[in-house]
């Protein structure tokens, strides 16, 4: 009886709203860097609906996405629910679209328990990583006052992820600890403190908590927001009209530092996520998943001599073969209409070159 109460009460949200701009020009506006089959033929969605199905059964999978991007989600996810794909009419950030999620799980079943997933990372072996679901789902279930994230283990001095400083564990739930801050992303010498330290770990953006807790903690620091939600779910006719006029702010701004900081009744917990964990943010750390010989990254028609470290992207589309020589630490991408050349540590600038590329015409967007 158990094991039927686990499934009706657990479900999982991805969120995969956003553009993926340090992918250009391979993600353009009507294919997202979530959607892109960069793997193997398989897009990074694919891989994180069959992640959360695996604990919660695809029938409680939710995807929170763009409403131009509702046709080839549901391509790619047949099994996705008509009614668990929400389609957001325009951007607002972490906060509203996990606010809108909640509440409307919480009106399917008032007891629902519900992870927080991401659409734009490789997480493997997979079986680690749905087990470390698992115990935040069982560790919010057992509190609702608790707001779970899943953190990681750091393997290095890395400056683009955020980071939570591990407090003291919990008793009651082996393996999980409480939460004793929050921190942006650092500079590389404070980067090096933490990984030293051993008491940092990265913060996956991922978490596991009941609808109803994120809900009283959404009412105590975002109560405009909360209203707004409230109308949402009791008149979905007006999505158009209340979505575009939600704060746009992140739910690490707006719930988990404030609650970290002591400000509502709310905690924060973590429990560890081992498996190996890449966020796709930007082309170098999509080289990293792709490196072969020389450390290069190849996909498409690409011929090299004496390069190494590079990522070497030939989309093909043109009929073009990418010819490279004496290279190292490149990026080289040809992606239909656009060729773009940068040096590894500047992925960080695509998204500032799309802004420049803008005004010349959305056939390069």
């Amino acid at each position: 009886m158990a094991a039927i109460r686990l499934a009706i009460m657990n479900f999982a949200v991805i969120m995969a709203g956003g553009s993926g701009t340090r992918l250009w020009p391979l993600s353009r506006q009507g294919t997202p860097k979530q959607l892109l089959e960069l793997f193997d033929g398989r897009s990074l969605l694919q891989m994180a609906f069959d992640r959360a199905a695996g604990v919660v059964g695809a029938d409680h999978v939710l995807v929170c996405a763009g409403r131009s991007y509702a046709d080839l989600i549901r391509q790619q996810l047949p099994a996705l629910k008509a009614n668990n794909l929400l389609s957001e009419p325009i951007g607002r950030d972490s906060l509203a679209a996990i606010a809108w999620s909640m509440a409307t799980l919480a009106q399917r079943d008032a007891t629902a328990t519900v992870a927080i997933l991401s659409a734009d990372q490789i997480i493997e072996p997979i079986d680690q990583f749905q087990e470390a679901v698992r115990q935040g789902l069982s560790l919010a279930s057992s509190d609702d006052r608790l707001l779970v994230t899943l953190g990681v283990i750091p393997t290095s001095a890395h400056t683009g992820y955020g980071y939570l400083h591990v407090g003291e564990p919990i008793n009651t739930q082996p393996g999980a600890f409480h939460v004793a801050q929050f921190a942006e992303k650092p500079s590389v010498e404070l980067a090096q403190e933490y990984l030293q330290s051993g008491e940092w770990w990265w913060n996956s953006g991922m978490f596991c908590w009941q609808a109803a807790t994120f809900r009283k903690q959404l009412e105590q620091l975002q109560p405009n927001m909360a209203a707004s939600i409230d109308q949402l779910v009791a008149d979905p006719g007006a999505l158009d009209r209340i979505y575009p006029g939600l704060t746009r702010i992140s739910v690490d701004f707006a719930i988990m530092e404030p609650v970290s900081n002591g400000l509502t009744d709310g905690r924060i917990a973590v429990v560890p996520l081992t498996a190996r964990w890449a966020d796709v943010g930007d082309f170098e750390s999509l080289a990293d998943q792709l490196a072969g010989a020389q450390g290069n990254a190849t996909v498409g028609p690409v011929v090299t001599l004496d390069s190494r470290d590079c990522l070497l992207w030939n989309d093909g589309s043109q009929e073009r073969l990418l010819v490279v020589a004496g290279l190292s630490d490149l990026i080289v991408v040809n992606s239909g209409n656009v060729t773009l050349v940068c040096p590894k540590n500047q992925a960080q600038s695509v998204k500032a070159l799309v802004d420049l590329v803008r005004p010349l015409g959305e056939q390069y967007v």
